[in-house]
């Protein structure tokens, strides 16, 4: 409905509009100033900087927002991960307080408001970028705020205006045994307060059951205010990079940014879960393509089920391949064991059929063939579980993917079952792992599972620490460990020979 008075305009008002001058008019940039340490982020940056700046500032906060999420694959506890982020901190992204002597406070708040910015362009492409985008921002957040100042922390909590309705001393009395019994630690009401707020906003707590919840409402005491600043935050960037998203069309025409942004997008790896020559290389370890049906046992979930649906069809389909190849390319598997691997294994073609349909894109993946991604003949390095979760998911006949994101819960269950994976507990542990979105905890569970005995012989013997036994965040690592653990004998001699 058209309001009346809107819908009469001056027809002499309406011809001196010009649209073109007016998307073509020189902006007004108005420098911010910055009295808190904190921000949530809700009033985008209008200074101008330099493209050099835009582009350094992003790389430097993903260096911080990628070791976090690395801290995340590898369960670390908020005390270890404190303990792994603030030196960077400091390096890439550092924010000292209002009480430091610091002559950079102002700069170093404003690059940490722009770059947040930046990075929120670049993530805001699609579902599974905005969905960690957000958890890693939530956590940086979560990590400055438990660090800040108490006082002046305080002042940029009282700016926020959040609508909490302190529960009055009346309400106080008629809830008190329960007020209590839901606050551990507290033993007089006169020793805390209580915000009321609707119960939605803080599921963290109400998970926890850390908060009283009565028609529905969460009594939450004062000192869980951290949990319901936190969860604030996430909810307004989430509906802000929903916002992002739709306005995103517009930067295609700017050949400026648009190949920075996807360049940081597509970089958006945990540093440390990227591949190398030693994630999965053994020496000694008889890797040929007659043996790798005896290796698949060794392999994790994603390439058992690309190994098994290959021996079904005699056939995978092109990312599938892809998948399969770079993974048995980074186990050490030559390019011409790797040829006849896939020639032997596509038994229902000819050889006429697979020298032109495939032995190219096999060639290209090792790098004997191709131009730029294929410099100094390396090829393409085999798939992170980063970049197999987020990049291509898999259609209908096709294989590739990770089974515990992209499998149904029924498909998985099956699968694991087929593979060995008969114990309840775990299989129920896998879809509660499943159903938080922690599919590396899945896979990592699974793998304990399987290597029960052999993990628990080298940590009573000493022969692998903490380092050895780390959360695997890459499938090349997990057939390393597996393989590993299940020939100990073979392997020390094969290093004490060599």
């Amino acid at each position: 409905m058209i309001r009346q008075d809107f819908a009469r305009i001056d027809p002499k008002r309406r011809a001196t509009f010009d649209h073109k001058r007016k998307q073509f008019a020189t902006a007004s940039y108005k420098p911010q100033e910055y009295p808190h340490r904190l921000n949530f982020y809700e009033i985008p940056p209008t200074a101008e900087i330099t493209l050099e700046e835009f582009e350094q500032w992003a790389i430097d906060r993903l260096r911080i927002l990628a070791e976090l999420e690395a801290c995340s694959f590898r369960n670390k506890t908020p005390a270890e991960t404190a303990a792994h982020i603030t030196p960077l901190l400091q390096k890439y992204l550092p924010l000292s307080s209002n009480t430091s002597s610091s002559s950079e406070l102002a700069n170093e708040r404003k690059k940490d408001h722009y770059s947040h910015f930046i990075l929120r362009l670049a993530f805001s492409a699609t579902d599974d970028l905005r969905r960690r985008f957000a958890r890693v921002e939530t956590a940086l957040f979560k990590l400055r705020f438990q660090n800040d100042d108490a006082r002046e922390r305080q002042a940029f909590v009282e700016t926020l205006n959040f609508d909490w309705e302190v529960v009055g001393d009346d309400e106080k009395r008629e809830l008190g045994a329960e007020l209590l019994q839901s606050t551990p630690g507290v033993r007089r009401l006169e020793d805390e307060n209580w915000f009321k707020l609707d119960w939605e906003r803080v599921p963290e707590l109400v998970e926890g059951r850390r908060v009283l919840l009565k028609r529905g409402k969460a009594y939450v005491p004062m000192r869980e205010q951290m949990s319901m600043v936190v969860s604030e935050f996430t909810a307004r960037l989430e509906r802000s990079l929903e916002l992002t998203s739709r306005a995103l069309p517009r930067l295609d025409e700017d050949d400026r940014l648009s190949p920075i942004l996807s360049h940081l997008s597509k970089n958006f790896t945990a540093p440390d879960s990227t591949y190398s020559d030693s994630n999965a290389h053994i020496p000694g370890a008889p890797i040929n393509a007659g043996s790798i049906d005896t290796l698949s046992q060794s392999f994790p979930l994603c390439m058992r089920n690309l190994h098994m649906t290959l021996r079904k069809n005699a056939h995978l389909k092109h990312f599938g391949r892809l998948q399969y190849t770079l993974f048995l390319k980074g186990i050490g598997l030559s390019l011409e064991d790797c040829l006849l691997f896939w020639r032997q294994s596509f038994r229902n073609i000819t050889d006429d059929t697979f020298n032109k349909e495939y032995r190219y894109n096999i060639r290209h993946s090792y790098g004997d063939v191709g131009g730029d991604a294929n410099r100094r003949g390396r090829g393409y390095s085999p798939y992170s579980c980063q970049k197999i979760l987020t990049e291509h998911p898999p259609g209908p006949g096709e294989a590739h993917g990770c089974p515990y994101r992209h499998f149904s819960t029924d498909n998985l269950t099956a699968l694991l079952q087929a593979t060995g994976v008969s114990d309840r507990d775990v299989l129920r542990g896998v879809r509660e792992d499943v159903e938080k979105k922690r599919f590396h905890m899945a896979c990592n569970r699974v793998f304990e599972y399987a290597h029960k005995g052999e993990i628990k012989k080298v940590k009573d013997d000493g022969t692998w620490g903490a380092a050895e036994l780390d959360t695997i965040v890459h499938p090349n690592t997990y057939f390393k460990r597996s393989y590993m653990l299940k020939h100990l004998g073979a392997v020390k001699q094969e290093e004490a020979e060599s």
